[in-house]
């Protein structure tokens, strides 16, 4: 098999409010240089979830480049992975918003000059939520857009999990319930309680974790000040700047194409992905059975016949 070209890069992003120059990490799967030959397969822009998650657990979807000769960009957003840190923020909520990667997000494109040939948008939980934001302005390139285990509101995302945390056992849910009130997430007891809905409804590839949940835990747990600040200790408890986040009024604006899937028992469950399929003009929903969260590391071969199947079709 030949094997395929990976270039990994930078690109300076100019964060306002801050003094200190910060880079976006990228790598490109297979190669963009053909673009200017209309054979060549338009490139698809990966955006990771967590927030914080990085990059590494979405690398299953190489194998669009390996099996399909579609080139496959990855990034990390700022504040993980391998792009800049900014622990000093920690707690800002103000700081980390939407905006930010939305503005880091526009910064690749330009740099990668993908506005010219086109790109496809693919994007995993928090990633799917940066995606159908971005996909509202109508941008300049946007062919095909993919939102993959993502809410369109936080409001609709709380609901979810807290009807899958009803389902659990009743000890657990007071494990829960009774941190929720002291406040201590790091008790052993409040660990195992989440690794049991995470095992459930997160990654249920057995030996658990699987790797891709492996990476992006790493991320979250080496700096936690993306995922502390924005969402909370757990997927459970939601208490930072991510509350009242929503696309709901603006998902009619959204021309692209659209593909939608979640697992069914995905912690966002139909109520979060319903308005995309009601309120977006072209829109496919798709649910894949005994999947959670990561459906791609689950039933990897699915997902990638899906994705290319998806931008191959009219």
């Amino acid at each position: 098999m030949e094997t395929l070209s990976t270039k990994e890069g930078e690109v300076t992003f100019s964060v306002p409010g801050l003094d200190k120059s910060c880079k976006t990490w990228y790598k490109i799967v297979d190669d963009l240089s053909p673009l200017n030959t209309t054979s060549h397969k338009i490139s698809l822009l990966v955006i990771h979830g967590g927030p914080g998650a990085g990059h590494d657990y979405l690398l299953p979807l190489t194998d669009l480049a390996t099996k399909y000769s579609r080139p496959v960009i990855f990034y990390d957003q700022i504040g993980n992975g391998r792009s800049t840190h900014l622990p000093e923020t920690k707690g800002d909520e103000s700081f980390w918003r939407e905006p930010l990667f939305i503005r880091e997000l526009n910064n690749l494109i330009d740099h990668l000059d993908l506005r010219t040939h086109g790109f496809h948008l693919f994007g995993q939980s928090w990633g799917g939520m940066i995606g159908s934001s971005y996909a509202t302005s109508q941008p300049k390139g946007l062919c095909k857009l993919f939102l993959a285990n993502s809410p369109a509101s936080v409001e609709l995302w709380v609901e979810s999990i807290q009807k899958l945390r009803s389902e659990l056992p009743e000890d657990i849910q007071k494990v829960i319930d009774e941190v929720e009130r002291t406040g201590d997430t790091e008790s052993s007891k409040y660990q195992e309680a989440v690794g049991i809905f995470y095992q459930k409804h997160l990654c249920r590839v057995k030996p658990w974790p699987a790797p891709e949940l492996e990476a992006a835990l790493r991320w979250l747990t080496d700096d936690t000040t993306v995922y502390g600040t924005m969402n909370g200790p757990s997927e459970l408890t939601l208490t930072g700047s991510l509350k009242g986040w929503t696309v709901l009024d603006r998902l009619q604006d959204i021309e692209a194409p659209t593909l939608v899937y979640i697992g069914s028992m995905d912690e966002a469950q139909d109520l979060c992905v319903e308005p995309f399929f009601w309120k977006i003009p072209r829109v496919k929903w798709v649910t894949i059975q005994d999947a959670s969260h990561f459906t791609h590391a689950e039933h990897r071969d699915q997902i990638i016949k899906l994705i290319e199947d998806f931008l191959e079709g009219e």
